[in-house]
């Protein structure tokens, strides 16, 4: 019963939702830790008959596992869809999840690299080796548009459009938008292209990928998480750094820099402006100078108007 319930699920949330594969995996994963708390305490009830109290006994074995608010917050939102979409095909008749809260979550800030730390990584990459010069157009492209690690991994010759100095990113959700890309960004790509990926013969269904290993395969996420993290320690940099630590440095510095929250939204391919709020969270002293620059009733504006 579970099994036919998750197939069903999984293939509306492929076929309907048009979801990527690494999405469809991760709600997977949330069924899955229902379905082995159930085989932990020897039951085998139906979805139908799962109760509000079984999903709390689920959160507190959760906590006592040492899982973080965040992940079961996550885990909750997994099986909360799940429930909603049998209820929806009239497969349950009440929706145990209906009146169960998340877990209350304290807002992480992201890690961020100040410009000289990403100036710092970029200087220490080898560009005299294939991979060196891979991997700097990399971050480069990550830094300059703020791209998620699958999108840059995923990304084809066909969507960088050199000639206006824009991306054609399809991101989660399979939403294509269209994004600037930096000069230097734009001067590497080149460069490995030129010089590195057009002496390399794809692997077959690989042609039209811009980044791939050696052996002309596409690269995986957690190979660039990797070397990410090598040329940062390599550096001296202490933070926890990853891929998507140029995308958080990337919407900060915009944002400081004075860019519109809408159109860091945009670039980012949020759906929900309140994801990207989560880069405004500006120095003290930086919005102190813009009180003192910009508010008609600050001192240096006072003073200036007295003159």
């Amino acid at each position: 019963m579970w099994k036919s319930y998750i197939f069903d699920y999984l293939n509306y949330l492929k076929i309907e939702r048009s979801l990527s594969n690494n999405s469809i995996e991760a709600y997977e994963r949330d069924i899955s830790k229902l379905t082995q708390y159930l085989e932990i305490i020897k039951s085998d009830i139906k979805p139908e008959f799962i109760t509000h109290q079984i999903v709390e006994n689920l959160l507190y074995y959760l906590s006592d596992l040492g899982l973080s608010a965040h992940s079961q917050a996550r885990i909750l939102s997994g099986l909360k869809s799940f429930f909603k979409y049998l209820l929806y095909e009239n497969l349950i008749q009440k929706d145990p999840l209906e009146l169960i809260e998340s877990p209350k979550l304290g807002r992480k800030l992201p890690d961020v690299l100040d410009f000289p730390d990403i100036e710092k990584i970029f200087a220490n990459i080898d560009l005299s080796t294939p991979q060196g010069c891979r991997n700097r157009a990399m971050m480069e492209l990550m830094y300059s548009s703020g791209l998620r690690v699958s999108e840059v991994v995923n990304l084809k010759l066909s969507n960088i459009l050199f000639e206006i100095g824009f991306l054609r990113v399809t991101g989660k959700g399979n939403k294509e938008r269209i994004i600037p890309v930096g000069n230097d960004a734009l001067k590497f790509i080149k460069i490995y292209i030129e010089n590195v990926r057009n002496q390399i013969i794809p692997q077959k269904g690989a042609e039209n990928f811009v980044f791939f290993n050696n052996k002309g395969k596409n690269l995986s996420r957690i190979m660039v998480f990797m070397f990410i993290q090598k040329y940062a320690k390599d550096a001296g940099i202490d933070k926890k750094v990853s891929p998507h630590t140029f995308r958080h440095s990337f919407a900060t510095h915009l944002i400081e820099g004075g860019a519109d929250l809408r159109a860091v939204q945009e670039m980012l391919g949020h759906e929900s402006i309140t994801t990207t709020e989560i880069y405004t969270h500006l120095d003290r002293e930086f919005l102190r100078q813009m009180i003192l620059e910009f508010h008609p009733r600050s001192s240096v504006r006072s003073n200036f108007n007295d003159n």
